[in-house]
């Protein structure tokens, strides 16, 4: 049996406009988001030297009046008022990369992140729309989307990017996979993880086993898995599997984990196990429930097993065609179009 046994150091998050030192050098900070998941996890490290002092900031937050005003309290108060040097980013998602154009124009701060995380972010922050487009729509249809919901969806303006992201600057440090980086007084080794984001980077200190995980790896919860219009055929929960796996063989027991979302923890070789474990479940259940053929918005019980709001129904569609996708791609299931357009799965005898 698996050991599931976790330890949170910090039973309560910092309030918003106050910071918590997780480590020498390290201060663990939370922005809001106005989303189910209400928060995220932004980390200051100190760059001080002899001659020159300041920070490194680990992802942003949302481009918002209110989150862009607790920067400034931020900055002001626990950060002292002390120059921001750089922003590294973990990954392209808007809660994560939101401010990095802010930061860049507003205190000249270097942006750090891998290619593909600044390529994605420029290309979506550019890519704004008033209406949903052909393609997303025709998307949707494929999914089996419940058709009030398309219905609605079909006149309602689609989330952009750049309702949340300030401008993705024109230049960028590229980070890659094995890259040594110096940050504050730590060595750190870049490890790539890739499913709920390409190419997101996590940060593994080399002298006392702290590992910056972004949104690659979540104490309580699973990062989202989802395919989307951009790449409909695309296999996340399989690049995500590899990543676990791979991650998984260097983490150790005394490893602390300072995560994108919910909780700092120890117990990362459990941790990761339990959601390679998970989502292999998950799988399983699914390919028993496509006995006869089912559409993707068909199969949010065996994933979730619960009710699925209209809240949550999107992430729930994308990743119910992440895992659909993945065991396409396993050659355990096939898939045919229904005359509406819609895709049909089901297991192969």
């Amino acid at each position: 049996l698996i050991n599931y046994n976790m330890r949170f150091p910090h039973k309560n998050p910092p309030e918003t406009g106050e910071a918590i030192e997780v480590a020498d050098g390290i201060l663990w900070m939370r922005l809001p988001l106005p989303m189910a998941l209400d928060h995220v996890n932004i980390y200051a490290i100190r760059e001080k030297t002899k001659n020159d002092d300041g920070w490194t900031i680990i992802d942003t937050g949302f481009d918002t009046k209110k989150t862009r005003s607790i920067w400034v309290d931020l900055i002001k108060g626990p950060l002292h008022n002390l120059p921001i040097k750089r922003v590294i980013i973990t990954h392209h998602h808007p809660d994560h990369i939101g401010l990095a154009g802010w930061f860049k124009s507003e205190y000249n701060a270097d942006i750090w992140a891998s290619r593909t995380t600044w390529l994605f972010a420029r290309m979506l922050t550019l890519d704004a729309h008033s209406k949903p487009t052909k393609e997303t729509l025709q998307f949707y249809k494929s999914a089996g989307m419940d058709n009030d919901i398309y219905n609605e969806r079909v006149k309602t303006a689609p989330f952009n990017y750049s309702d949340v992201d300030t401008h993705i600057p024109l230049g960028f440090k590229r980070i890659q996979q094995n890259e040594v980086l110096k940050i504050g007084t730590r060595t750190w080794t870049v490890h790539m993880g890739n499913g709920h984001s390409p190419e997101h980077a996590t940060f593994w200190s080399q002298s006392d086993n702290i590992v910056i995980a972004g949104d690659q790896i979540l104490p309580s919860i699973s990062p989202n898995l989802g395919v989307y219009a951009t790449e409909p055929d695309a296999d996340p929960v399989g690049e995500w599997l590899e990543s676990c796996e791979r991650l998984l063989l260097q983490s150790k027991n005394d490893d602390f984990v300072l995560p994108g979302h919910k909780l700092p923890f120890y117990g990362l070789p459990n941790r990761l196990e339990q959601l390679i474990e998970n989502h292999h479940s998950a799988l399983e259940r699914l390919l028993n429930y496509l006995d006869t053929p089912k559409t993707a918005s068909d199969c949010f019980q065996p994933l979730f097993k619960r009710k699925i709001n209209s809240g949550e129904y999107g992430l729930a569609l994308v990743e119910s065609i992440g895992h659909l996708n993945h065991l396409l791609k396993d050659g355990k299931i096939s898939r045919s179009k229904r005359s509406d357009g819609a895709w049909l799965w089901q297991k192969l005898n």
